[in-house]
């Protein structure tokens, strides 16, 4: 597709996501809106961008004879949460720097699947004219954000117990989180410190990606005083990173593990099914397999049409989550950072963080990125098919190669970007051999594939 990508459109605000574009998406989300009897609600994070597109989405809606409810600037989740029942539009670029900004499609809390965004797509690329003058929608503004924070409360205090010994240190990267998570923390009962609470879109305090290197202040707060352990989120709050109380990041797919085998132990249903991605680890399957769930795997940006899916064939989807994003289909089928750290909280509150983590096998992890060109990659991946005859393959999401000791290499095409991405993740032994041999055949499946032959080819 040429506007969406795994999450929404994302692009700098004077090339790809101008205010033109903005009206326009407006304006096709508007039909679908009408068509429905629906309104929208439009949210947007603290970007400087944020206000002149939040106006030409609305300009757009508007013009589609829908009506429009304002929230301000708000979290992503926040605004899923307050699209139940209608449609949303939030304006964020997540992690991206300061010059992106960015559009989510949101329909009755869960954003939209490919198939609409390509009905969207195709609205914005034919020749469109607004309504009636007499059929143009109206204005509300509206404030959602502590109808939220209750809500999350209300779901978090289902599990672990109340925090109220607990130190928490939560950086907020300068975004929207900081009007949810040290609040929600706050209200459990947790003494809590905030780092970059000031929303701005310039991200003075760091940059929005939280990552091993862009929270040292967070880690080395936390190692060096009296936390439990450390909270980071990106700009739009969709992401979450755990710090432990020695200032090291606990690695996501741990993190996911912790959630899913907890959510599906307390379920009560007959088939606890957790979705998760192809790049997600064994430990995942390890840790809900032990506590008698199951495991589906759908591709990457696509948690809630996995959740969908699951339900359609009869399972009951307990949890879902990709590396940082996770989603809890009993509060909402939104990506939620702040329900999880909420719940997270809650859990270490009971148990420690250690002894959450003591049954989870940590085994090394490795990702890299090699150059292909778009054109090569279809006949790339059809190369690699025959690459692997020792192994046990799934080919749904790329090739994921699964080896003895449940060891396995993923190697999957950019939907983005030049590359084809590999993932490994073997015992400290075999993890380099595992890793090197999978860079090596694909390195020499780019270097075997003509050109000349692929150039109807397009990346997965």
């Amino acid at each position: 597709m040429g506007l969406f990508g795994t999450a929404g459109i994302r692009g700098d605000v004077t090339t790809t996501v101008t205010p033109s574009l903005a009206l326009e998406i407006g304006r096709a989300l508007g039909v679908d809106a009408a068509a429905e009897d629906a309104e929208v609600v439009i949210g947007r994070d603290g970007r400087t961008s944020g206000p002149g597109l939040a106006a030409a989405v609305e300009s757009g809606v508007l013009a589609a004879g829908v009506d429009v409810t304002r929230v301000g600037v708000v979290p992503t989740p926040a605004l899923a949460y307050a699209s139940k029942g209608q449609y949303g539009v939030m304006l964020t670029a997540s992690h991206n720097p300061p010059a992106d900004n960015g559009i989510k499609l949101f329909r009755q809390g869960t954003e939209y699947t490919r198939d609409r965004e390509k009905i969207i797509e195709s609205r914005v690329t034919a020749e469109n004219t607004p309504v009636s003058w007499q059929t143009w929608g109206t204005t509300a503004h509206a404030e959602i954000i502590s109808g939220y924070r209750d809500t999350v409360l209300t779901y978090a205090n289902r599990y672990g117990k109340t925090p109220a010994e607990l130190t928490i240190a939560v950086d907020c990267g300068n975004g929207v989180g900081a009007l949810a998570t040290p609040p929600i923390l706050d209200r459990m009962g947790a003494e809590v410190v905030t780092l970059n609470g000031a929303i701005d879109g310039h991200f003075p305090g760091r940059e929005s990606k939280p990552t091993a290197e862009s929270l040292t202040d967070l880690r080395t707060i936390v190692e060096n005083g009296q936390f439990d352990f450390g909270i980071g989120h990106d700009g739009d709050a969709d992401r979450l990173v755990i710090v432990d109380r020695d200032g090291a990041v606990v690695h996501e797919d741990t993190v996911l593990a912790i959630l899913a085998a907890h959510l599906v132990n307390v379920s009560d249903v007959a088939d606890p099914v957790v979705v998760t991605t192809p790049n997600a680890s064994a430990r995942i399957d390890e840790h809900v397999q032990a506590a008698d769930g199951r495991i589906e795997r759908v591709q990457l940006g696509s948690l809630h049409e996995g959740i969908r899916d699951a339900e359609i064939a009869g399972g009951d989807v307990v949890f879902a989550g990709e590396p940082w994003k996770h989603s809890h289909p009993a509060l909402g089928g939104w990506i939620d950072a702040i329900a999880s750290a909420a719940v997270l909280t809650r859990l270490i509150a009971e148990d420690g963080l250690p002894t959450l983590r003591g049954p989870i096998r940590e085994r090394p992890y490795r990702k890299e990125s090699l150059e292909c060109p778009d054109e090569k990659k279809s006949a790339v991946m059809e190369y690699l098919n025959e690459e692997f005859p020792d192994a046990e393959i799934e080919t749904e999401h790329g090739i994921r190669a699964t080896f003895p000791d449940n060891a396995w290499t993923l190697i999957r095409p950019s939907g983005t970007e030049p590359y084809v991405r590999v993932y490994a993740e073997a015992t400290p032994e075999t993890i380099d051999s595992l890793t090197q041999n999978a860079i090596t055949t694909v390195s020499a499946a780019v270097n075997a594939v003509d050109t000349t032959d692929t150039v109807d080819s397009q990346p997965e």
